[in-house]
């Protein structure tokens, strides 16, 4: 968790922004019976990092992974964590949420720790069940973001799913994480839920830990093909590859600034450029590549820079 949060510190000193969160892990981080020992270091954490981002003026963004809302230590982590650190964190992630009313009892108890402060609520979809149920999840008010929790739900099927599928390509690749036809339809589900409601789809991890190529290849098709917006990495080697693949390219970010830059210029109306009409229709879509390359720490041409400062 240190390194992970050093990292942030540092890129976000390199980049200008930060460009990713440090979600901190209650639920697979703690050992059995060592569960309070967790929060109070999670606790202990959020003050130090996030103190050291306010000395240094930059805004880090840090959440916490929490216990399942039917675990004996999810009142627990909600006391010690939420009620020690509410105003350290960006949000609270709920692992093996099944269905909206769960969201409801979870809020129940963290609304009653951190008081005056609403803190936003990630979720994590990991089964058959909660996938039938995503898409009233993602309507909740208080639910930013919705991640896909990719090898829980493939043992949610009870080894109806080959091991393949939480993995990428191998001998196996036909049925690996982008190709096999229950995993695809569930990022479909969850990728829509989220754009119909308005919230941030995140994609899951790779587990091949340090295979650049293989990761940004990954996060670059998350993008694109499925319409994630995140991805999750489970290793500091990991973020860079997946900005990389998350990140419009040169071109992409050059055509954007020119079409919005020349409808600035006409007051939004309607313009043509190199024979082809644009809109505001079209003037939202490049204005949201604008938007991809400055999350990504992609550099923005002068003609557009002022937007984003």
């Amino acid at each position: 968790m240190r390194k992970s949060l050093q990292l942030q510190a540092q890129m976000t000193q390199e980049m200008g922004a930060c460009v990713f969160d440090v979600t901190l892990d209650c639920e697979d981080g703690a050992a059995i019976g060592a569960e309070l020992e967790q929060a109070r270091t999670v606790t202990d954490l959020l003050h130090e990092f996030q103190s050291a981002g306010r000395d240094q003026n930059a805004a880090v963004r840090i959440g916490v992974r929490l216990h399942p809302v039917d675990h004996p230590a999810f009142a627990l982590d909600v006391q010690t964590i939420v009620g020690g650190a509410a105003a350290q964190l960006a949000f609270v992630m709920l692992p093996k949420v099944e269905a909206r009313a769960q969201v409801d009892e979870a809020l129940a108890q963290i609304d009653r720790q951190a008081g005056d402060i609403c803190l936003p609520i990630h979720v994590l979809i990991e089964s058959p069940a909660a996938l039938h149920q995503v898409f009233d999840i993602a309507a909740h008010p208080r639910v930013q973001s919705i991640s896909f929790g990719l090898m829980d739900f493939v043992s949610a099927h009870g080894g109806a799913i080959p091991a393949s599928a939480m993995a990428l390509g191998g001998s196996d690749a036909a049925l690996d994480q982008f190709h096999h036809p229950l995993v695809l339809r569930a990022k479909i589900e969850i990728a829509s839920a989220c754009h119909a409601h308005g919230k941030v789809p995140s994609h899951c991890v790779v587990t091949e830990l340090r295979d650049t190529e293989a990761i940004e290849a990954a996060a670059r098709q998350a993008a694109q093909a499925f319409g994630f917006t995140r991805m999750w990495s489970i290793h500091p080697d990991q973020i860079r590859p997946i900005l990389r693949g998350f990140a419009p390219t040169g071109f992409e970010v050059e055509h954007a600034a020119a079409i919005v830059h020349a409808a600035a210029l006409q007051d939004w109306g309607p313009i043509a450029i190199e024979g082809q009409l644009h809109d505001r229709a079209s003037y939202r879509y490049f204005w949201q590549v604008l938007e991809r390359a400055h999350r990504t720490a992609v550099a923005l041409p002068l003609s557009v820079r002022h937007y984003f400062l």
